[in-house]
């Protein structure tokens, strides 16, 4: 049994975690603060929020050794207890953490092993080094020939490199459509603007579409509308907006259509660090902040320029199958059977010298 962890902030880490359960061999249990998706083929952990109270001086990250600890906090309690409790119940041979340092901590703690799925950013703080350096594995969903700059070896040594992956790899592109009313001319930009917040506003979006008139703009996230299924808009547009996001990103990359990345401020310059790895495989137009509208005219045919070809480098198509199969190996190696015998009695842990218990 595999348990897997799943961050409520956003759509991305559910995203990654359907792709990945849905292929593995071994049975999966979702945990998270999410419901369970109509498609989670396994079991699901509906986990207590641990948030929603004034927490300024809870010291929720542990003197700086954690993230996210408030003391005192019921919620936090009741998350911490269900998830122990349910690794007690199932002993799983492996734990998937996307993403909680103290998820990670807690599981392998309890003596399974676990893989971490790493960001890109600067992950130097205490909280994350404790995590990445106690993980037996860290799931890098990005390609092995554009790294994660200034990682230590022994993180690079244990890190799977699976390229991107989405929801969308391997999906065959929809017939060409009619053009949506009032669109019957010119070409036609997607803005994805996500569920995790954005910084972009709707004047930011209107003055950009002001001086594009031969662009059509269709926004989805932010101030614009929504649609859980964006394929058929992703493969229809001759050039994608949007953040650094993983998923987004990565869908992107599944339709291959040029894109104009703009990142926004995430902890730890995740978003940042990632656009920087775009442009410098030349896979998008990076822009480091939201254009100008005189400017967007050039920005836009630049994108054209690049093309979306590259796309496969960054997502080859084949990541989630990747992370799958790394999770299968992991997992497959099980707990000893039996209790585990010591040559010496004295060198078991919870003894001392004369081999009776030790207090602690």
């Amino acid at each position: 049994m595999i348990g897997y962890y799943v961050h409520h902030q956003g759509k991305g880490h559910l995203h990654r975690a359907r792709c990945v359960a849905g292929r593995t061999r071994t049975p999966v249990t979702g945990l998270s603060s999410l419901p369970r998706p109509d498609d989670w083929a396994g079991d699901w952990i509906r986990l207590p929020l641990d948030t929603g109270t004034d927490l300024a001086a809870a010291d929720p990250t542990a003197h700086g050794r954690l993230h996210w600890v408030p003391r005192h906090h019921a919620g936090l309690r009741s998350r911490t207890a269900a998830v122990a409790d349910w690794i007690e119940r199932t002993a799983p041979t492996l734990f998937v953490s996307d993403v909680s340092v103290e998820v990670a901590v807690l599981a392998r703690l309890m003596g399974v092993p676990v893989v971490v799925s790493a960001m890109r950013g600067d992950r130097s703080d205490a909280a994350h080094r404790l995590a990445y350096d106690l993980a037996d594995a860290l799931l890098a969903p990005w390609p092995a020939e554009l790294p994660e700059p200034g990682w230590p070896r022994e993180w690079r040594a244990k890190t799977e490199h699976t390229g991107a992956f989405s929801r969308h790899d391997g999906r065959p592109r929809p017939g060409a459509g009619s053009r949506p009313e009032g669109c019957a001319t010119g070409r036609e930009v997607l803005v994805m603007l996500g569920a995790g917040g954005a910084e972009v506003t709707a004047v930011d979006l209107s003055r950009a579409a002001e001086a594009t008139p031969e662009w059509n703009w269709t926004v989805l996230g932010g101030p614009g509308g929504w649609t859980d299924d964006p394929w058929p808009l992703l493969c229809r547009a001759d050039v994608v907006v949007t953040h650094a996001g993983q998923n987004a990103v990565a869908e992107c990359a599944a339709a291959r259509v040029p894109a104009v990345v703009v990142p926004q401020s995430r902890p730890h310059g995740e978003q940042h660090a990632t656009a920087h790895a775009l442009a410098e495989g030349g896979l998008a137009t990076v822009r480091d902040h939201w254009p100008e509208p005189r400017d967007w005219a050039g920005v836009l045919n630049e994108a054209v320029g690049t093309g979306g070809e590259r796309w496969g480098l960054w997502a080859p198509g084949d990541g989630a199958e990747r992370a799958a199969r790394l999770l299968d190996r992991l997992a497959s190696t099980g707990p000893p059977e039996g209790p585990v015998a010591y040559a010496d009695p004295a060198s078991a842990p919870g003894t001392d010298r004369s081999g009776t218990c030790a207090s602690r």
